[in-house]
């Protein structure tokens, strides 16, 4: 019997490695590389390392750039026009969220033909996401569970309670973490019904939460979406003033919203790890090497008595151990960040090692924005084309509304070689920024250039590190070295 229930564990893990799980990257075809795949991540890393070079020892900068940025108000009277657009946007957030949640009910319950998936999974998590990124953040106009709280009036009869100290932003963490399960590990985005329920407990779980703490102190401090999208925003090229933060909205230099205003707490610094960890983990679940390491807990007779707890508490052993590497990326990557920053602080002086952690981990930002472009891009192109047959029949009911019922899905749209550029061009940006927004950071944190330059050579060598392993991990599923 015991053997019989370790050949299942293992023909379950085994499985679960089959390509069907790579749909991310499903264009049918892999790019076969003129070069082995070690040229191309060593000319990454030796691009992180020039750029580092080109800001440290060819022009060595006394002072901080000041903020470029250019107010919508005054000058254009940009200003006025957006804010007139508010209450048309909250609408609109609340009409896609109740027509979300009907068809996620009342839908096609296969998860291609539902809307709603489609909604969640590939035009809000993927789309919004990367157009937040580049461009800027209206969440908090359009968040249609903000809207609909303020519209019930709630808040006018209820006195909020006070949220510990203590409790910092983990809330928030825990719950982006909770959702990342539900995208990658969970059988949500499989499952419409169950999709739906999600986003009724979800719902359920904010008002409550907003009544009895105050709608701002829970989308700041334990709502993850409200935070999420507010550290994208700042990367992209609208935003709010630097130097003046009353100012409706500005136009300023891409990533540049990134400089200063660091985390307060250890709990946001742990907030921007976990999304870049995340997306790695992802991306990491669809490698060889990420393959291996099944087929050694699968082996391993130290692992078995853990995994046969979960069998018999009726959890899928590959479920427990993703649960696990998804649980444990945020770590590794914290505590990656954290001992390069107290190198830093060794070599420069001056600053602890908290202060530096607090002071750069918004720098890190940009690469999980090129990591989130690079790796679900063509999912977007793929996944995203099922919204011109659905939007003629979101309920499965053989409507035609707008004629496009029957468009087929155009896989040639993207194919590997594209998605491998792609990888290359955003993963090198993403960390090129990353190393410029440190050092201008380090200026600013500093007292003189030579403190500043020490500091940055771990957090150099930490971004090359980050750079080749990135790119390696994004070439796994699409490219062949020769």
């Amino acid at each position: 019997m015991m053997r019989r229930t370790w050949l299942w564990i293992a023909a379950a893990l085994v499985l679960s490695l089959r390509p069907t799980d790579a749909i991310a990257h499903a264009f049918g075809g892999r790019y076969d590389l003129p070069l082995p795949i070690g040229f191309y991540l060593f000319a990454a890393g030796t691009a992180v390392a020039i750029t580092f070079l080109i800001l440290t020892v060819i022009g060595r900068p006394r002072s901080s750039p000041e903020p470029l940025e250019y107010p919508l108000v005054s000058d254009w009277g940009f200003g006025e026009m957006l804010a007139g657009l508010v209450l048309p946007v909250r609408i609109l957030g609340v009409g896609i969220f109740l027509f979300a949640l009907s068809v996620a009910f009342f839908g096609d319950p296969s998860p291609t033909r539902n809307f709603a998936t489609l909604i969640v999974w590939v035009i809000w998590w993927v789309g919004f996401a990367l157009f937040t990124a580049f461009v800027g953040n209206i969440w908090n106009a359009l968040n249609p569970w903000s809207a609909l709280f303020s519209w019930s009036r709630i808040a006018d009869f209820v006195a909020p309670r006070a949220l510990p100290d203590w409790l910092g932003v983990w809330p928030a963490v825990l719950m982006f973490l909770g959702f990342a399960w539900a995208e990658m590990i969970g059988d949500f985005g499989d499952d419409p019904r169950r999709l739906g329920w999600l986003i009724l407990a979800y719902s359920a779980m904010t008002w409550l939460g907003m009544a009895l703490y105050g709608r701002q102190v829970w989308l700041d401090r334990v709502d993850p979406f409200h935070r999420f999208f507010n550290l994208l925003g700042r990367f992209g090229f609208m935003g709010r003033s630097i130097e003046d933060p009353g100012a409706f909205a500005v136009v300023r230099l891409p990533a540049q919203g990134l400089l200063g205003d660091p985390p307060r707490e250890v709990s946001g610094v742990v907030f921007v790890m976990a999304v870049l960890a995340t997306v790695t983990f992802d991306g990491f679940s669809e490698t060889p090497l990420w393959v291996d390491l099944l087929q050694w807990f699968a082996e391993s007779a130290e692992v078995r008595p853990w995994l046969l707890v979960a069998v018999r508490a009726d959890i899928e052993p590959l479920t427990a151990i993703k649960t696990l590497g998804l649980l444990a990326a945020p770590l590794i990557v914290t505590g990656f960040y954290v001992l390069t920053c107290w190198i830093s602080a060794r070599l420069a002086g001056g600053l602890t090692t908290m202060q530096l952690v607090r002071g750069f981990a918004h720098t890190l930002l940009p690469i999980a924005i090129a990591y989130h472009l690079a790796h679900y891009f063509s999912y977007l192109a793929l996944a995203g084309q099922y919204a011109i047959p659905l939007i003629s029949d979101p309920f499965g009911l053989g409507w035609n509304v707008f004629g496009t019922r029957d468009y087929v899905i155009d896989v040639s749209v993207m194919n590997a070689k594209a998605v491998w550029y792609l990888a290359i061009t955003s993963v090198i940006s993403g960390h090129v920024i990353s190393v410029v927004l440190a050092h201008y950071e380090a200026l600013r944190q500093f007292p003189n250039d030579d403190k500043a330059i020490r500091s940055q050579t771990p957090i150099t060598i930490m971004m090359i590190g980050f750079t080749m392993a990135s790119l390696w991990i994004l070439a796994q599923p699409v490219v062949v070295s020769p």
